[in-house]
């Protein structure tokens, strides 16, 4: 079972930077997929970005060139490095992983307890 805990959330200014982690305990095999998430309020969980074993990467398009997911295999964590932050993207963020490789919210198999950012303008 792969446990999952995320942090650096916090209250920012837009156009500032954040950089969200997630620890990563237990054991996820030498294949993998991660991804990060998004949710507000009354509203579906969406995905922002996507990792795989072999560093492949996908965006979703409201973020791409803003955002950049990277994994330190060193320390066990999925990062998610947020710059020019927008007040839409206000939101509960977490990290899950995935059973394939892709911009799905169907493909995660485990999720974090999330952390919050919040853009103020």
């Amino acid at each position: 079972q792969v446990q999952l805990m995320e942090s650096g959330g916090a209250s920012v200014l837009a156009g500032g930077s954040l950089r969200l982690s997630c620890e990563v305990s237990g054991d996820i095999g030498r294949s993998y997929s991660m991804a990060w998430f998004r949710q507000v309020p009354d509203a579906a969980r969406e995905v922002m970005a996507t990792i795989d074993s072999d560093g492949r990467t996908m965006y979703a398009d409201s973020v791409k060139g803003r955002f950049t997911i990277s994994q330190d295999n060193a320390k066990n964590t999925l990062d998610l490095q947020m710059n020019d932050l927008k007040p839409e993207d206000t939101a509960m963020y977490y990290c899950a992983s995935l059973a394939s490789f892709g911009l799905s919210v169907n493909y995660a198999t485990n999720w974090g307890k999330g952390t919050q950012v919040t853009v103020s303008a």
